[in-house]
Order: C-alpha cells, then sequence, then structure tokens
C-alpha cells in the first residue's frame, strides 16, 4: 500500500488488536505508512517528510559515475562527499548508508534532528558547480495507540472520548456505522474533537480515527444505549445510568431476589 505527500512516498505497515474490555468488542488498527519514506532529491525544493525512528531514501542523482564531484549537506553540516564512484559518509553518527548504483542515500534511525534541510551539490572536473538543489525533510513522531473510554451521563446521554498517548498533531474524526457523526446524534462536540457526548437513544458501531502525517490508528467498540436502573438490593439503594448490556446491579447474587428487591429499568430515559 503506497500513498503518496508531498514528493515522498509512503510505505505502510499495519498491527491489529482485537480486545474485549467488560463486553464490549474493541478492535484497534494502528498503521504507520512512515516507518520507511522515498524522496526524490532530483527535484529541487522537494517536502519530505519521515517518521521518527523510521528510514528515509533520498534518491540523489541517476548515474554518479558520471559526476566528477559531489556532496550533500544537512543544514550546514557536511554528511556525504564524492568523486565519480568514490564516495565517502562524514556526517550523521554512522547511520548513514550510500547505494552507488542506484544513487541513493539512506538514512536510518531518524530522530527530530535530522530535520531541515538538505543540501545537494554537484561540480564539473574544474570544480565550478554545476547544479545545486535542496530538500526539505521534516521528522515527526506516529501517533500511537489510543485511549478509548465511553459513559452514560446523567440523562442518557453517552460521553466517549478518543485520546491518542503520543505522535505529533493528531487529528481526530468519527463515524457511527460508517457514516460521519450527524447532528442529529451529537450533543455536544464534533467530528473532529478527540471528546463527544452522543444523544439518547444512539448505539452502533463507533470508530474513532486519529492520524497525522505519517501514521493513521484506530479504534471501534459497539456501544448500546444507555438505561436507568433503580432498585434496593440488600437494603441498598440503586439509582444510575449505565450501558444496557451491563444492566445486572439489580440481580441478587444468588440468583434469587429478595422481598424487599425492586427492579425498574428505564430504558433510553422513558420509565
Amino acid at each position: 500500500m503506497h500513498f503518496k505527500l508531498f514528493s515522498c512516498t509512503m510505505v505502510s505497515g499495519s498491527w491489529f488488536k482485537i480486545i474485549a474490555v467488560v463486553g464490549i468488542l474493541v478492535v484497534v488498527l494502528e498503521v504507520s505508512w512512515g516507518a520507511e519514506t522515498y524522496c526524490d532529491f532530483r527535484k529541487d525544493g522537494a517536502q519530505c517528510l519521515g517518521s521518527l525512528g523510521g528510514t528515509v531514501l533520498l534518491q540523489l542523482m541517476n548515474n554518479i559515475s558520471e559526476i566528477p564531484k559531489y556532496e550533500c549537506k544537512h543544514n550546514t553540516s557536511n554528511i556525504f562527499r564524492g568523486k565519480f564512484n568514490n564516495s565517502q559518509l562524514t556526517g550523521l553518527q554512522n547511520r548513514l548508508n550510500f547505494i552507488p548504483s542506484n544513487g541513493t542515500l539512506i538514512i536510518t534511525n531518524l530522530s527530530r534532528i535530522d530535520s531541515g534541510a538538505y543540501t545537494l551539490e554537484t561540480f564539473d572536473s574544474n570544480g565550478k558547480t554545476e547544479e545545486k538543489k535542496t530538500l526539505q525533510l521534516n521528522v515527526e513522531a506516529p501517533v500511537s495507540s489510543a485511549q478509548f473510554v465511553s459513559q452514560c451521563l446523567s440523562q442518557g446521554q453517552i460521553n466517549v472520548s478518543c485520546l491518542s498517548e503520543g505522535g505529533d498533531s493528531p487529528q481526530y474524526s468519527w463515524t457511527l456505522d460508517g457514516h460521519s457523526l450527524r447532528d442529529s446524534e451529537l450533543f455536544s462536540g464534533n467530528n473532529e474533537t478527540n471528546i463527544i457526548v452522543l444523544r439518547q437513544n444512539i448505539s452502533g458501531r463507533l470508530v474513532c480515527s486519529v492520524r497525522n502525517q505519517v501514521s493513521f490508528i484506530f479504534r471501534e467498540i459497539q456501544i448500546s444505549t444507555c438505561v436507568f436502573i433503580n432498585c434496593s438490593v440488600n437494603g441498598t439503594e440503586i439509582s444510575t445510568w449505565m450501558f444496557q448490556e451491563n444492566d445486572s446491579l439489580c440481580v441478587e447474587p444468588t440468583g434469587n431476589p429478595s422481598p424487599d428487591t425492586h427492579v425498574l429499568n428505564v430504558i433510553a430515559g422513558k420509565e
């Protein structure tokens, strides 16, 4: 699977998790399409994205054997230089590798300090500059697994939060049964906030998606309507809203209701 962003092609990897949480099925998909990034340095002014800890492949030139002299700088520091097929790596703490056969410079284990301007300059046999090109690399941390919490509120609405535990500039979006959340389903919040409140009587497959420029994850739960429980169990009064599949607080532990037990379910806010 390939994604094109600016002048870079992203190659993705994905991880799937299925988690059971209090009877609710939670499906997690984590995709980091910035694990390995290809950038075309042959285009002057190219913009490139890299994933923190990942790898970037910089296509410097087509045929290195025909270039008398060349050098590459990161900001103001020389990192790579050579003459024809004789190349020398001089920077980035041994995280550089050069493939002469296709003119590709590889930077591994990307860190934030690798962000910045890269300059490639080629010279003729007399040492005169023939061509000078620049590339801007931005390294971002991918979004990580998101915390997904849902709870019933005092009037039967459902509060849902989705929060990425890491990553630069996360962006959120929501769907319910495959469509973007509608105003008729939202009590507060919108499709771009990480905390929303659903109206009463809303149920279905709720998906929270989190993305940034180098990665994407989503989490999914099957959400049910809230019911109101009002009862007395062993002399203890219970009055609360909860998800319909969890409305067992008014059931005696032995399975035999005591004489003073009274169960009243209010479904979706209506007695």
